[in-house]
């Protein structure tokens, strides 16, 4: 696969907190899967490629990007040869009442296939 030549087919958006540990891995697990749900993509068998050809590109979105475990994240993608980027976004919104913090991720997962005939 060569990110060069290949032709993004899907990008889906998704959401997820995490609101009493501040984890910013479970918060981005829970919006790549929030992403990935609203999708299905028959193209794949209808057109016997195999799901190893797709190219899965996830870009997270936290306060804190250095906190994320990206690699432990790959295993909330059930298709495809993954890359998970970190990047600044999301938010961390305080309980005045308690001073716990909730942590909320954003996703844009993506899938790219080679150029088809």
């Amino acid at each position: 696969m060569s990110e060069a030549t290949d032709q993004r087919f899907i990008i889906e958006m998704g959401s997820g907190n995490d609101q009493y540990g501040m984890d910013y891995t479970k918060a981005a697990a829970r919006a790549i899967e929030d992403a990935i749900r609203h999708s299905s993509i028959p193209m794949l068998a209808a057109r016997n490629i195999p799901h190893t050809d797709m190219r899965v590109q996830v870009t997270i979105g936290v306060q804190e990007p250095e906190k994320l475990n990206t690699e432990a994240l790959k295993s909330a993608l059930p298709r495809g040869t993954a890359t998970i980027t970190a990047t600044h976004g999301g938010l961390n919104v305080e309980n005045p009442d308690t001073g716990d913090t909730i942590v909320i991720a954003t996703a844009a997962v993506e899938a790219f296939l080679p150029k088809q005939a």
